[in-house]
């Protein structure tokens, strides 16, 4: 849906409809401005300028010393200065427990007959503001001491009057300081405010002087303590030094590192020379004697070198016999004898080898465990000498902790006892206050003028948002532009006592509300280009809304132009039609679609041309029998009787009678109730009707204010009125 463009007599009609709000709203803003601006006793203000720095001048630091940024600084300079001890001194310094109440004599003995004459107006505005929760200390001065709780002193309570007018500002761009206070008197405005600055100086002394002695106090309690632990630190210190030989075990300490790497290398040394031989052991172990020379080792022996070559000139020797002899010769016996003995030599060597390479393996062995015990109890002993040296080095530090602690708490207590009375904050007044002479609250006009020009606009604001609020169904135009339905009609709302609703077209057929119904008779006759429609179905979104009365009324008027009209009461669930016109519904609708009865059970209605079929009895299944073959048959054969077909039937969002009704009629009339029926729920009513292809005719504004709505309105009376005014 587009956005609807907003006019400017959008906004004059809906200022319009709630005027009364906007007078109400206007009033009332009113009446608090002028009683406020009224009721404003004249208050001076008066104000005293201060120059509050930090203090640059340090006794015991000799030239410039740098002030770091303290962006905290002036506000708790503000804190102090408007905090309840410096109102307390001032006070004091004024004598105002005795003096206070002769600055308002005067002021009461020339009190006017004006300010006599809107008193009265005070106490109203003061309950006013009560009832409303905006009470806030406006009064006088004389007014706040009597408002305190009576259990305070009247010390406490100018101290609180003080307290609460004093007001502290920078000034941009400088380090002045303004401190202004307002009161009914202006001389007693200009005493307290150039007192108050008297009065931060000496609490600023004070506040250093006291926290000094404090200071002085706690470090001196302090500093004994500290001497104490010194004295025990020492005493325990001296103690153990002299129990455990502290300076031996220190000579000691500083060998056993040396010792504790040079073990820890020939162990490393140890275990790598213990794996070599571990594995060349285990490899001369595995091998034959055959191929034991292979092994670098044992092929490396001197011994083994020179069998090798006796072995070789023998077998040479043999190789040289054996051409000259046969085997059996005894020169080839005795080489041959020679040759093996060599043999033998050679694998007892080898033997030898193997052996001593097994001996070497369990020397390295035996001197790495050596080695690994060295190291353990040269570890336990480094262990040891540790632990008593950390203690010994824990009772030192001890005692240097002491020492410093107690070293600087000496030298601190005699800086405080020196910078004991030196003020840490300047504070210099630049400009005294003097005594105003026109008071600060003279505006009563513009007060008043705001009041009105805020009263109006308040007001007008007020009504647009509620208007924004309310999204119920207000006029034709507006349901119309935002329902994109034809609105066949609006209805005005019933304003006589004695008047029938239900049948006002039967009964006062000249009032505006039946004119109204003629003109939705006219809307449905019209509605077709071929032909109006045969039956109409009344329907609306929610109960209450109308839809009986609009049904009623309707078949009324199409029967009041000549046309046969048949009315049906298909509310099966809350029927109504019977009782309006004081029929019987033994037998009806429901009777019909069960099979219990046939189709002469039709009632003559109140006019000529006006038939009526009431609901019967309550069903316990409505919608089943509304759904059925039965309905069809006999809309059918109402068509044949009469010429429209009127069907009042229950609310869209309540049951879903309306929507099955909805098929079997040419046309749905939806009835939305100004003021109470929402957007949303007739959204939701159309789609569902649109869902299941229903022809919806168009929408009647039920309950039409027309005063309250604002929509332009001309009833049939008032132009036939007119027009007898014109005749005569």
């Amino acid at each position: 849906m587009d956005e609807k463009e907003i006019h400017l007599r959008d906004y004059l009609r809906i200022i319009l409809k709630r005027k009364y709000i906007v007078l109400t709203f206007f009033l009332i803003t009113f009446i608090v401005a002028l009683i406020g601006s009224l009721s404003s006793a004249p208050v001076y203000r008066t104000s005293v300028k201060l120059l509050i720095e930090k203090s640059k001048a340090d006794p015991l630091v000799a030239g410039y010393r740098y002030l770091s940024y303290d962006p905290e600084f002036l506000q708790t300079q503000f804190q102090i200065i408007a905090s309840t001890s410096v109102a307390k001194k001032v006070v004091k310094l004024l004598d105002l427990e005795n003096s206070y109440s002769s600055f308002f004599q005067k002021e009461d003995e020339k009190q006017s007959i004006l300010s006599r004459s809107v008193s009265w107006l005070k106490d109203i505005y003061a309950l006013f503001l009560k009832l409303g929760g905006l009470t806030k200390s406006h009064t006088t001065d004389q007014k706040k001491t009597e408002n305190v709780d009576a259990e305070s002193s009247r010390a406490d309570i100018l101290a609180r009057i003080i307290k609460g007018g004093i007001t502290v500002e920078p000034v941009v761009g400088t380090r002045i300081v303004s401190v202004s206070f307002e009161s009914q008197n202006p001389v007693l405005a200009k005493m307290i405010v150039n007192t108050v600055a008297t009065a931060y100086i000496e609490e600023n002394l004070e506040m250093r002087m006291e926290a000094s002695g404090y200071t002085l106090k706690w470090m001196a309690k302090k500093a004994d303590e500290e001497r104490q632990k010194l004295e025990q630190s020492e005493t325990l210190l001296q103690d153990y030094t002299r129990k455990k030989d502290i300076i031996t075990v220190e000579n000691k300490i500083t060998i056993l590192p040396q010792k504790l790497s040079e073990i820890s290398s020939r162990l490393t040394k140890a275990q790598a020379r213990r794996k070599e031989l571990e594995t060349l052991f285990s490899k001369v172990s595995e091998v034959s004697i055959e191929d034991a020379e292979t092994i670098p080792v044992i092929s490396a022996s001197e011994a083994l070198v020179s069998l090798r070559q006796e072995v070789l000139k023998a077998e040479q020797a043999i190789a040289e016999f054996s051409k000259k002899y046969g085997q059996k010769h005894p020169i080839m016996k005795r080489a041959v004898g020679e040759i093996e003995l060599l043999k033998a030599k050679r694998e007892k060597e080898i033997k030898r080898v193997v052996k001593s390479i097994g001996n070497d393996l369990e020397l390295a062995r035996s001197n790495e465990n050596n080695l690994i015990s060295m190291l353990e109890k040269t570890k336990h002993d480094a262990v040891n000498l540790n632990e008593k040296f950390v203690q010994y080095g824990m009772l030192k530090r001890e005692v240097d902790t002491s020492m410093l602690l107690y070293d600087a708490l000496i030298r601190k207590i005699k800086e405080q006892s020196i910078t004991q009375q030196v003020q840490t904050i300047d504070v210099t007044v630049v400009e005294r206050a003097d005594t105003p002479k026109h008071p600060t609250n003279t505006s009563k006009k513009t007060n008043i003028l705001l009041g009105m020009i805020l009263g109006l606009f308040g007001g007008i604001a007020l009504v647009i948002f509620v208007e924004y609020l309310d999204n119920t169904v207000k006029s034709p135009d507006d349901a119309e532009e935002r329902l994109r339905v034809p609105v066949l009609g609006s209805v005005p709302l019933l304003t006589g006592e004695n008047q029938k609703i239900e049948t006002i077209v039967m009964d006062d057929p000249l009032t505006p509300i039946a004119e109204n119904f003629k003109a939705v008779r006219t809307s449905i006759m019209l509605s077709s280009a071929d032909s109006h429609p045969r039956s109409l179905l009344i329907t609306s979104m929610l109960p209450e809304d109308g839809k009986t009365t609009s049904a009623t009324n309707i078949a009324i008027a199409i029967s009041m132009s000549g046309k046969n009209v048949l009315l049906i009461d298909g509310d099966m669930r809350r029927p109504g039609i019977h009782k309006i016109f004081g029929l019987g519904n033994s037998v009806g609708l429901s009777t019909f679609l069960a099979g219990e009865s046939d189709i002469n059970i039709l009632q003559k209605g109140p006019v000529p041309n006006l038939k009526i079929l009431t609901s019967g009895p309550i069903s316990p299944n409505p919608s089943e029998l509304l759904s059925s073959d039965k309905m069809i048959e006999l809309m059918e054969t109402l068509y044949k009787k009469f010429d429209v077909v009127v069907v009042d039937s229950s609310p869209i969002m309540a049951v879903t009678d309306s929507l099955i009704l909805s098929k079997v009629v040419d046309g749905t009339i939806l009835v939305a109730k100004s003021g109470k029926t929402t957007y949303d729920v007739t959204r939701r009513g159309l789609k569902s009707l649109n869902d299941i292809g229903a022809n919806i005719l168009g929408l009647i504004v039920n309950g039409l204010d027309v005063k309250k709505s604002g929509y332009n309105y001309y009833s049939y009376s008032e132009y036939y009125q007119s027009s007898d005014d014109e005749d005569g």
